[in-house]
């Protein structure tokens, strides 16, 4: 793809999300960079296995203060050029902690902050408990619903969930995403996007959600 098709397949499918959450330019390029990641993970899993996991993107020291580690953290000590979400060799390296329990936590400039953490949910608001869904999706929305982050859950069933300020922003099928980004649709596919979202859900009519 040329570049400037890359930019014009980002804006149509982050520009309404991105927008919804109101992110800052270097949160949407940090974003982008996340939800790219996730896909990878919930297509490929890992050692052969389907595996979920939640980052948490912005407001770091809310998010902190209402998270807890669950182990040692794996990424302490390390220098902050090498926990950036734009270096592939790192990324390979998320794919692997991925495994482990609890949340990421990395800053708006994309550098990882935490891995292992887990999420204070505000037990108190039902609406961080979406019908059908987990623990995980319940720390998704309440995280972002007490502080300024977003948070991209990947689940155990290969789907990505953007939460802001609570709410479901963007629900993303990898194999559609991927289609999408390398512009592998028919001329004559009727790709559909998820209301206020921006997000590719279904192609040839059939709802992918």
């Amino acid at each position: 793809m040329s570049q400037n098709g890359r930019q014009e397949w980002l804006d149509q499918t982050f520009g309404v999300v991105c927008a919804s959450a109101r992110c800052s330019e270097e949160r949407r390029r940090t974003l982008e960079e996340v939800i790219q990641l996730a896909v990878e993970l919930a297509r490929e899993g890992r050692e052969g296995r389907k595996i979920g996991t939640l980052f948490v993107v912005g407001d770091v020291e809310n998010v902190l203060e209402q998270s807890r580690s669950l182990l040692l953290d794996p990424l302490y000590g390390h220098p902050t050029e090498s926990l950036r979400v734009d270096l592939p060799e790192f990324r390979e390296t998320v794919k692997e902690f991925a495994q482990l329990d609890g949340a990421f936590v990395l800053g708006d400039n994309g550098v990882f902050i935490s891995a292992g953490r887990y999420i204070d949910v505000e037990v108190s608001s039902p609406s961080n408990f979406l019908p059908g869904l987990g623990t995980r999706h319940a720390a998704a929305a309440s995280i972002s619903r007490t502080t300024g982050a977003i948070a991209v859950a990947v689940s155990q069933s290969s789907v990505v969930r953007v939460f802001a300020r609570g709410e479901l922003r963007a629900e993303i099928i990898p194999e559609l995403f991927l289609m999408s980004r390398e512009r592998l649709f028919t001329p004559g596919a009727e790709v559909r996007q998820m209301p206020g979202a921006g997000v590719t859900l279904a192609v040839a009519g059939e709802t992918a959600a």
